[in-house]
């Protein structure tokens, strides 16, 4: 009868663990698919991309659309724009959080509780755009790059992460640190930083993810093409440009482009590819820093 029990389960295992994998395989297929697809379609011919009945592997393999997008300055202008607004939002991110957050979780800090709630309102209300807009004029920082980087370097979501983790750490570093002599600053530089560089990962994929597929406060701060980021790019080659490419890119790719007979659908689906390749290559980049981060949050005081 044990023998019996023993086996029922097993198979019941068994068959938990098949339908948990199809249903993994099917969310990945669903998930991966369309990137694959555009990827494909980028890679076939231009009679065949314009039919867009490329469903499996490239028709009539072809990197002229590639060819093509490497020589438009007008998109590696738009590419530079968007690192110079990644980088340093990044950083002054993972800096104002963690500083924010080292602050908060000072238990001598007067009225510490009183500012955590006060930091909340403006997660549930916002002034909204036009005061935003209003502002941004009035510090001069409208149709220049400071608009851009400014304003998303404080997220208050960000600094509700770091808190939480910092909480986590034992006070028995702090406190043998303290022994040692050490001050706050130095307990922060020393002790804390070294142990929240998971958290810092999380902020940063956050931040660079967001930053590089931002494009709705270029539209409203930057009027002129000159410091647009790539998503603005991307969107009035997308979007505005549904007849011609020619209105978009700089004059000698769209000779280039008229010259190899490419379409405009081939040439959309390869800017789509190479826009996206940067924020793809984040997640294995900072995956050893979340398993860390796993390894760290386990262990025990």
């Amino acid at each position: 009868m044990n023998r019996k029990k023993k086996s029922g389960i097993r198979e019941g295992n068994q068959a938990a663990t098949v339908l948990m994998y199809a249903a993994c395989i099917l969310i990945a297929f669903i998930t991966l698919y369309p990137m694959y697809y555009v990827l494909i379609l980028s890679l076939s011919a231009p009679e065949f991309a314009s039919t867009m009945r490329v469903y499996t592997i490239p028709k009539g393999f072809d990197l002229s659309a590639y060819e093509v997008l490497i020589k438009d300055m007008k998109m590696w202008r738009a590419y530079a724009n968007t690192v110079l607004y990644v980088v340093p939002t990044t950083v002054l991110m993972i800096f104002t959080s963690s500083v924010v957050a080292y602050g908060l979780n000072y238990k001598k800090l007067i009225g510490r509780k009183f500012l955590t709630m006060f930091l909340l309102i403006p997660m549930y209300f916002s002034g909204g755009i036009i005061p935003s807009f209003l502002l941004m004029v009035r510090l001069g920082l409208y149709d220049t790059p400071f608009s851009q980087i400014i304003p998303a370097c404080f997220s208050i979501w960000n600094i509700i992460l770091v808190k939480a983790y910092f909480r986590s750490i034992p006070e028995s570093l702090s406190e043998a640190a303290k022994i040692d002599g050490a001050g706050l600053l130095q307990i922060f530089t020393r002790v804390v930083i070294p142990l929240g560089k998971p958290i810092f990962a999380v902020i940063a994929v956050y931040t660079i993810v967001g930053v590089w597929n931002s494009w709705f406060n270029a539209m409203l701060y930057l009027p002129h093409t000159e410091w647009q980021p790539l998503q603005m790019y991307l969107r009035r080659v997308l979007i505005e440009a549904t007849q011609s490419l020619k209105q978009v890119m700089d004059a000698a790719t769209a000779r280039e482009m008229a010259m190899r007979q490419l379409s405009n659908a081939q040439l959309k689906y390869a800017m789509i590819i190479f826009t996206s390749l940067p924020v793809l290559c984040t997640y294995p980049f900072f995956q050893k820093y979340f398993v860390k981060g796993m390894v760290l949050g386990s262990l025990k005081e």
